[in-house]
């Protein structure tokens, strides 16, 4: 892995399970996006300290950490792409459906699961949209997947992905755009 390089979910799923984190690397991807969304901080802390994954007394090899950070900085900048270049890290294409769903559904479970890590305060001031987009994140959180015709289910996940990829841009947008310094709230 080259700094330059972007992660992706097969090398962030490696270090999950080297981490033995307990958790997929979805819904690790998930947490760390709805935590920015949600306009957290990973600050000082360590990402796994940050989202409360930490077992107890665990450190993270030096590779492991890297990774880690490397995901916390390549996130705040794919949330905050104007080019809306952002992607939730999920499974290839070329894995089974099922698999990519159940994935998609642990992504927005980790999403609404560090959104709410983020802190209460900035989500009473949520537009109607930003509410409605976390409902429904929150249904697809809760979803179990019926798979029929493969073809309508493809297409069916293809939706819900984008409609995820740009619910958890908006929401940052929202979201930490307004906790920006200098931003024209006022306290």
């Amino acid at each position: 892995m080259s700094a330059n390089e972007p992660i992706g979910y097969d090398e962030l799923d490696d270090a999950v399970v080297r981490m033995q984190l307990g958790t997929e690397a979805s819904d690790l991807h998930g947490s760390l996006c709805g935590f920015l969304a949600g306009a957290g901080r990973v600050g000082k802390q360590s990402l796994i300290e940050t989202l409360h994954l930490d077992a107890e007394g665990f450190t993270p090899s030096v590779p492991a950490q890297a990774v880690l950070d490397q995901l916390v900085k390549q996130t705040e900048a794919e949330l905050a792409d104007p080019e809306l270049g952002f992607e939730p890290l999920l499974p290839a294409d070329d894995r089974p459906l099922a698999d990519r769903a159940e994935a998609l559904v642990d992504w927005c479970r980790g999403f609404l699961g560090g959104f709410g890590l983020a802190g209460a305060e900035a989500h009473g001031k949520l537009s109607d949209e930003a509410q409605e987009i976390l409902r429904d994140l929150g249904t697809i959180a809760a979803s179990s997947f019926d798979f029929g015709e493969e073809g309508e289910d493809e297409d069916a996940l293809i939706e819900v992905h984008e409609f995820v990829r740009v619910g958890a841009m908006l929401l940052f947008a929202e979201c930490a755009g307004r906790n920006k310094p200098g931003s024209e709230t006022v306290h």
